[in-house]
């Protein structure tokens, strides 16, 4: 018996999007195959139809982010609000539940790394000379910077709205922190709620 190929779409689909609800509330190595089954509504043997075991549904996950992120990325031309940008890639990618477990308190290092490594963000910096030897040390910063400030945003469920966010991480990447600080409290000049 064929199964239809939307049916298979849709377990696989049930299958991630319950990984990614229990990879946002524990580590990996805490999350089962039963459990996932059984919250999905099928039985283990329907989840070994799809994946070997966790780790390939993880990289399966990963690798479908990544690839979305290229692709959103490939198919704009960057301004020069290259934050805006990478933000918007970011966030068109794919469901954002799926970039909040990944870029969780449980998500992995690797991830991180595999997305600095794998997605062109150095294309976001405009205009940079690329042949000095400080390069590589402030496109990490920037690239690092820029995954963190998305990563606490997202785990705070967009407390921000995105243009605060923006001019936020514009702000700090012009002028740095100190004018945000003053004796410890947060500079009234710059809080963009008071006018």
């Amino acid at each position: 018996m064929n199964k239809q190929p939307e049916m298979t779409d849709k377990t696989r689909q049930t299958f991630i999007h319950v990984f990614c609800d229990l990879y946002c509330q524990k580590p990996i190595d805490k999350i089962s195959i039963k459990e996932i089954a059984n919250k999905s509504g099928y039985n283990r043997s329907t989840f070994y139809q799809y994946f070997t075991d966790i780790y390939e549904l993880l990289d399966c996950i990963e690798g479908r982010v990544l690839e979305s992120i290229n692709e959103e990325m490939a198919s704009r031309e960057f301004s020069t609000h290259t934050f805006q940008d990478a933000l918007q890639c970011l966030e068109n990618a794919e469901d954002i539940s799926v970039l909040k477990a990944l870029l969780g308190d449980y998500g992995s290092v690797h991830f991180v790394e595999r997305l600095k490594r794998e997605i062109a963000f150095e294309r976001l910096i405009v205009d940079f000379p690329t042949d000095d030897v400080l390069a590589p040390y402030i496109i990490e910063f920037y690239i690092s910077t820029l995954i963190s400030m998305f990563r606490l945003w997202i785990r705070n469920d967009k407390d921000l709205s995105s243009e605060e966010l923006l001019k936020l991480v514009d702000s700090l990447f012009a002028n740095g922190i100190t004018p945000y600080h003053i004796f410890g409290k947060v500079n009234p000049r710059l809080d963009s709620n008071k006018k």
